[in-house]
């Protein structure tokens, strides 16, 4: 393994054995800045993040910060958009986090951040969304809002397999779909550009673990699959039906239950005279106008849940992980209106787009949504801004570092080092309070009344926190 030329001196790499993260007391974290606005925020988060490790470890621990170039940067440096010494980086030293990045324009790469994640398999985009209690909010109870939402990565509409129209590899495809597949769905064959919506078992499996995962360590009641297997009942359907048997699988099987399971398990609870027949009309309206096969199958359903009766019976799945799924149309519904009902949400890469920057909105914007893409076999992972680059405020010191700052603390929670995440959550929470803010929630205060409040530049919010964390 070869060492970056930025290696800092006194700092120890992570590494990963047998499944677990070893986080020296040093260790060297690879950073970039990021492009346009990237440098402020990147400032003010670096001092923070160091203000809260100091805090919690009165210097037993401390990060040894690498920089790394992707981006402006580096094609500025005659290095290309994405070199490979700095995926090298990523690759070696584990786990990093970064800035915005500039998507460039034309051929070549079509995202950093999608090439990034590609090329380290980062299959998990992780994006916790929760209130600070004072961020203005275009909705009623932003404070029900408190969700953790696992985004696949890798599959669906980013992989990025499609097909200009008129182009031969277009008419190539449509030529096999409409001749020798024999599909006629196409409503404008000849116009139309084509592409491929890839979902595996495996690609859903590792990421339904993960989100199960967290869920039991983090004592979060429920995991809900967002698809539209309704529709696309082989890649969105396939999603759902490989999730739940995620959740019947020996590892998780007595921590967890599926909705129809907690239907079929209340329904005897109710009834203890009740019959698998009967249980299977309540839990299937329709029971009587199925087929025979059909309404078979549904009985051994209910036979196999009432098999589990000494582990979840008379209650006792009440207490566990509830695994259920949700269409995402009316998933997007009701975490406007009924959020309460969500905790993690595991979902495919487009719906997951959808559904993050929604609640983001919900709770004061991106500016203030943090974000991470993890492979939680390997180790690796780059935590990151996720709103854009905002060049038009680039070197004026003025925007919301919240984003990377928040990446920076699901970051110090990765390493394990939870104390200095409380630390960092808590000065958050009492600036903000204090009305003591950035542009953009200042703006937005001001509007909606209330008291007076302090615009701070960025650097500035970044003090206030270090100086909310020391006294």
């Amino acid at each position: 393994m070869t060492q970056h030329p930025n290696h800092p001196v006194g700092g120890e790499m992570i590494s990963m054995v047998d499944g677990e993260l070893q986080v020296p007391s040093n260790p060297i974290i690879p950073f970039v800045e990021g492009d346009g606005t990237g440098p402020d925020i990147w400032a003010a988060a670096q001092k923070v993040l160091d203000a809260a490790v100091e805090k919690a470890y009165q210097g037993s621990r401390r990060i040894a910060w690498m920089p790394v170039l992707v981006g402006e940067k580096a094609f500025r440096a005659g290095q290309g958009w994405l070199p490979e010494e700095s995926i090298d980086a990523f690759r070696n030293y584990l786990v990093g986090i970064k800035g915005p990045l500039t998507t460039p324009v034309g051929g070549g790469i079509r995202s950093l951040n999608v090439a990034l994640r590609q090329q380290l398999d980062l299959f998990a985009c992780v994006r916790p969304v929760r209130h600070f209690e004072g961020v203005p909010s275009p909705v009623k109870r932003p404070d029900l809002v408190d969700m953790v939402i696992f985004r696949e990565n890798t599959e669906d509409i980013y992989a990025g397999i499609e097909w200009k129209a008129g182009t031969p590899e277009a008419d190539k495809l449509r030529t096999f779909l409409t001749e020798e597949m024999g599909v006629t769905k196409i409503r404008f064959p000849e116009s139309s550009s084509l592409g491929v919506k890839p979902v595996s078992e495996e690609g859903t499996k590792r990421l339904v673990r993960a989100a199960v995962d967290y869920a039991l360590a983090q004592s979060r009641k429920s995991v809900t699959l967002v698809h539209k297997g309704n529709i696309m009942k082989f890649t969105e359907g396939g999603f759902r039906d490989w999730g739940y048997q995620v959740a019947q699988e020996p590892r998780y099987r007595q921590q967890v239950v599926t909705q129809r399971e907690s239907w079929i398990l209340q329904n005897k609870e109710e009834d203890s005279s009740l019959s698998a027949e009967a249980n299977a009309r309540l839990v299937e309206p329709w029971f009587d106008q199925l087929d025979a096969g059909t309404q078979a199958s549904l009985v051994a359903e209910v036979e196999a849940t009432l098999a589990l009766w000494d582990s979840h019976g008379q209650g006792k799945w009440r207490q566990m992980v509830l695994i259920k799924d949700a269409i995402a149309d009316i998933a997007l519904q009701q975490v406007l209106t009924r959020p309460e009902d969500f905790d993690v949400i595991a979902t495919l890469n487009l719906n997951g787009d959808y559904l993050s920057d929604a609640l983001a909105a919900q709770v004061g914007g991106i500016g203030i949504a943090p974000g991470a893409n993890i492979n939680y076999t390997t180790g690796h992972a780059i935590f990151e801004a996720t709103h854009g680059t905002a060049p038009k405020y680039a070197g004026q010191d003025k925007v919301n570092p919240s984003s990377v700052i928040l990446s920076g603390v699901m970051m110090l929670d990765h390493l394990g080092w939870t104390e200095a995440a409380t630390c960092l959550i808590e000065a958050l929470n009492i600036t903000i309070a204090q009305r003591r803010v950035t542009y953009d929630f200042a703006r937005q205060m001001r509007a909606d009344g209330g008291g007076e409040v302090t615009e701070l530049r960025c650097s500035e919010f970044g003090d206030a926190l270090v100086a909310a964390m020391q006294a």
